[in-house]
């Protein structure tokens, strides 16, 4: 039987975008210019930059929804079970352990996630906890993906069904998605899955999906730094 692996991160990779601020700039001035081109953020920048700016503090949305961009998407199912929960501009396709045998890569936190949880539901909060819980997580983990693994390979090697077979796995269990989104709908995750201090809405996601979050956030920036920056300032709130 394969080895398991053991990883604490996830993957996250831009692998195609059709997405720049100046999609956003052509669309919005289509309402009173008529017909408009992509060169409308070098005609004038600053210009450019408030028209973005008073699109997203006014919240006129649909401009933000004219770009593309897809990412593949490398974490636990824990993960997926909660993003799939994104469905207004997200499409999705997963890798399915119906048509494939799944590899024994598995999710364990790293020494930094907190561990240990206070409060009632709507108010949690989560501390680090001490070496020795890190330990006995990790630990409990472990023992339990391997078993859980041998029952999977024991079931394949006894021919039955990888539809079936799969049911053992546990949601600590790696898969792969494409995940296809616009701007205008990913600043919705964003404003969910991160925790950010300039935030106007406050939000308390799981740390596994904010780590995707994160580098999705990342690849954005870069391809619409202008629109990205006016998601900050306005209190990373989706127009």
């Amino acid at each position: 039987m394969t080895e398991p692996v053991f990883r604490f991160d996830v993957t996250v990779t831009l692998v195609r975008s059709a997405a720049g601020d100046a999609d956003v700039l052509f669309a919005a001035r289509v309402s009173t210019a008529g017909e408009a081109s992509l060169d409308e953020l070098a005609k004038d920048p600053e210009k450019s930059r408030g028209l973005i700016n008073y699109l997203m503090r006014d919240r006129h949305g649909t401009p933000f929804e004219h770009n593309s961009m897809t990412f593949l998407v490398q974490a636990p199912i824990l993960v997926f079970r909660e993003f799939h929960r994104h469905r207004s501009g997200w499409s999705y396709n997963e890798e399915s352990g119906r048509y494939r045998e799944l590899q024994p890569v598995f999710y364990t936190p790293a020494a930094d996630r907190h561990l240990v949880q206070h409060g009632r539901p709507g108010k949690y909060e989560f501390s680090a906890g001490t070496p020795e819980q890190h330990e006995t997580t990790v630990s409990a983990m472990e023992s339990a993906y391997r078993a859980s693994y041998a029952a999977y390979r024991e079931m394949l090697d006894a021919g039955i069904a990888r539809e079936v077979a799969r049911s053992v796995l546990p949601v600590g269990l790696f898969s792969s998605m494409y995940a296809t989104c616009n701007a205008r709908s990913l600043m919705h995750f964003l404003s969910l899955r991160t925790k950010r201090e300039n935030a106007k809405v406050p939000s308390f996601p799981q740390r596994e999906i904010e780590m995707v979050a994160e580098q999705m956030e990342a690849q954005w920036a870069a391809l619409m730094p202008l629109t990205h920056a006016a998601f900050e300032t306005h209190g990373r709130v989706a127009p």
